[in-house]
């Protein structure tokens, strides 16, 4: 197995604050066919109780990148970026973001599974806005296989 297994259970340092912008949500929903209108009218997320437009669920991806390449760039991971694919994604939502959130994120292996040569390495990424509340926790799978260096 190519991946340490000492990575389970590291926590990683939370990352820098993510400024949810207007148009970096209306550009996402665009690049992920989400037509509503609350994803790029103010007006109409107004009108179902938001303060700016709402994100699409899986915006979420953008702040859980910032972690995802801490755990890439950790020296003794044993993890190189050629052998990973991005096996699965999940998320669960406290609330939905909304333009103008500042959010953070904080990384943790959850769980390395051998499969041959090859490693599933799951990680959670625990989403908070500016006042500390859990917007989503979004759970990552990467299957790592071994390869040249």
């Amino acid at each position: 197995m190519p991946v340490n297994p000492e990575l389970v259970g590291r926590d990683f340092p939370p990352t820098t604050p993510y400024l949810v912008g207007r148009e970096k949500v209306r550009e996402f929903a665009r690049a992920v066919f989400a037509d509503d209108p609350q994803h790029t009218d103010p007006s109409a997320a107004q009108a179902l109780g938001y303060a700016d437009v709402v994100a699409p669920p899986t915006f979420a991806i953008v702040v859980t990148d910032a972690t995802l390449q801490q755990l890439l760039g950790e020296p003794d991971s044993g993890i190189v970026l050629k052998n990973v694919l991005h096996a699965e994604q999940r998320f669960r939502y406290s609330r939905p973001i909304v333009a103008g959130d500042e959010l953070t994120a904080r990384l943790s292996v959850t769980g390395i599974r051998a499969m041959g040569a090859a490693a599933m390495v799951t990680s959670e990424s625990e989403i908070t806005d500016a006042a500390g509340g859990h917007v989503v926790t979004t759970t990552s799978v990467l299957l790592v296989g071994e390869g040249d260096e």
